[in-house]
């Protein structure tokens, strides 16, 4: 199984494939921000980290482009208090 997320710009979403389904995280950019309002995992894969493992891709994106991200969505918001080592991508 590959961790490799992959951004999806025609539907503006972050993308996983995990087995043959898909994890995503959809997005807004405005210049250097990125909104994230929602997260999705198939219910077959909730509880499973897939959605975790694709929001440590939105992050190394992020990191690479130099972006800062606002977490909208109540899981990505909760996901990244509790990875401190992301709260520097937090935008102020």
């Amino acid at each position: 199984m590959s961790d490799t997320v992959t951004d999806n710009p025609a539907m503006s979403r972050f993308e996983l494939d995990v087995n043959g389904q898909t994890v995503f995280a959809t997005y807004r950019r405005r210049g250097s921000i990125l909104h994230i309002p929602y997260v999705e995992a198939p219910p077959s894969l909730r509880g499973t980290g897939a959605a975790g493992r694709l929001l440590e891709g939105v992050m190394a994106i992020a990191r690479a482009e130099g972006l800062t991200i606002v977490p909208i969505c109540g899981y990505a918001a909760n996901w990244m208090h509790r990875h401190r080592e992301h709260h520097d991508l937090l935008a102020r």
